[in-house]
């Protein structure tokens, strides 16, 4: 018998294309190598001769995308001695930095918006053990005091500012281009803070390089300074598609909105940080940036779990949504394959994937006959 490596995380993986040394302590909890599941049910309902596959990052560790650039911002900031990480967040980052600040034994500071999180969320970040501060304020805020506290504290930022963070993130796109065989012809992704969109171009860039690694010159992220420039796009790369939701949507109104509302709580960011790279980003791919009203991003998220058996949280449905409403209308041409990506699980946010519902919830005795005539009326004939 053939036994396969045991898969020890993205780090270990894609080493060679990653900024670590041989010698590097690596802070792991084996992200990565999530599944990309071609949708069956929903493209035939759209009835367009389309392929959509979704990237379920709600798999990783602590259920979101965001232990992909984790791994690395905690890794590099144990290897340069940092003894405490800290991170505004609207919840997925805190559980994301807690987790890795737990498996390195380090502190994890996180400040989050009161009131304005997912309990599946801040219930991760309590019980990896960080430091949990809420702040009458939302995201924009206290991205805005994470900043000004890292002048004065030893502290090391793991928000998407921290250029490690992209780099784990950028490998998202090279599991995507090594189980098609190809890049999509396009990536849709929910946008609250942008740094994703960016990563994933950053990792097709370097996939499609002639060189095997990164991009040319006109490299919109380095300047042509990384170790890999120089080489030529020789690959296909994919039109890069952000959505965001309507109530907090900054790509849309052309500046930060000051009070960002949505139930798509992972991507209420008003201000994002990545705002340079991703409208970049955009141009270079010949993509662009949408938004969807939350009952749009509710009904995608229904209708994925429903209809092929996925559960993802809000914000990553609206991905999803974005992408069948530019089906329809056919700005995404029939013939194409698309990718989106599910940035986190269902379980992050439970109250509101209850309130959807429309599951019967049956009450019986607990009789034969009571359940024989319970599966009897709710046979779907």
């Amino acid at each position: 018998m053939t036994f396969r490596p045991r898969y020890t995380g993205l780090i270990d993986k894609y080493r060679d294309r990653l900024p670590v040394h041989d010698d590097t302590r690596i802070i792991s909890l084996g992200e990565g190598n999530t599944p990309l599941i071609r949708l069956q049910n929903i493209p035939r309902e759209l009835g367009k001769d389309v392929d959509i596959y979704v990237k379920y990052e709600g798999l990783n560790p602590t259920g979101s995308f965001k232990d992909r650039g984790m791994t690395m911002a905690v890794t590099k900031a144990v290897e340069a001695g940092s003894k405490a990480i800290i991170c505004a967040s609207t919840g997925n980052t805190s559980a994301a930095a807690a987790a890795y600040a737990a498996r390195a034994g380090i502190t994890a500071f996180v400040l989050i918006p009161d009131g304005k999180i997912a309990m599946g969320k801040m219930a991760q970040a309590m019980m990896y053990g960080a430091v949990t501060i809420q702040i009458k304020g939302n995201f924009d805020d206290g991205m805005q005091l994470v900043k000004e506290v890292a002048e004065h504290a030893p502290v090391t930022i793991v928000n998407s500012i921290n250029p490690y963070r992209l780099q784990g993130q950028k490998t998202a796109a090279f599991e995507i281009i090594e189980e098609l065989g190809h890049a999509p012809d396009y990536h849709c992704l929910p946008v609250g803070n942008a740094g994703n969109v960016t990563a994933h171009w950053i990792g097709y860039c370097e996939y499609s390089c002639s060189s095997g690694d990164h991009v040319t010159e006109a490299c919109a992220y380095c300047g042509g300074k990384c170790k890999f420039a120089g080489g030529a796009i020789t690959g296909k790369r994919p039109k890069m598609v952000g959505y965001q939701a309507a109530g907090s949507a900054p790509f849309m109104r052309g500046g930060p909105v000051k009070e960002p509302e949505t139930v798509a709580t992972a991507i209420r960011i008003g201000n994002p940080q990545s705002w340079d790279q991703a409208w970049k980003v955009q141009k270079e791919s010949g993509g662009w940036f949408d938004e969807c009203t939350d009952e749009l991003i509710l009904a995608a998220q229904k209708l994925l779990a429903e209809r092929e058996g996925i559960f993802c949280e809000p914000a990553s449905a609206t991905s999803l949504a974005g992408a069948m409403r530019d089906i329809q209308s056919g700005k995404i041409p029939e013939g194409s394959s698309i990718v989106c990506t599910l940035t986190g699980n269902g379980l992050k946010d439970p109250d509101t994937a209850i309130k959807q519902s429309t599951s019967p919830v049956v009450s019986i005795d607990a009789e034969l006959d009571a359940v024989k005539r319970a599966i009897f009326e709710n046979t779907i004939i």
